[in-house]
């Protein structure tokens, strides 16, 4: 199913806009996908160093793996961009696009 926004049109001499639905190809949709994995492959890689450094600072004691794994994936929540976030300002590109002030 491919991804879709609405998005309000204003139109000359009404009150009320036009709602335009826009979607995405599947060729769209899988590109972002792709690169939003990618992306946060690397986030993730990064987030389990920056756990491994904290926790090397602020721990007493040896730390477990596990440790890391769950500090390291709270900070990849925190620092990751939502895989919708990106679908949606594709979408808002497309209507501004094809609906550019008129």
């Amino acid at each position: 199913m491919a991804f879709s926004r609405r998005f309000p049109r204003d139109v000359k001499g009404s009150n009320y806009p036009v709602w335009e639905e826009v979607y995405l190809s599947d060729e769209e949709e899988e590109q972002i996908d792709k690169e939003q994995r990618d992306a946060n492959l690397q986030l993730f890689r990064e987030s389990i160093a920056d756990a491994r450094k904290l926790l090397a600072v602020e721990s007493q004691g040896p730390v477990s793996e596990r440790d890391v794994l769950r500090v390291a994936a709270t900070l990849f929540d925190k620092r990751a961009s939502h895989l919708v976030y990106w679908k949606e300002q594709r979408t808002k590109e497309k209507f501004d696009k094809a609906y550019q002030k008129q």
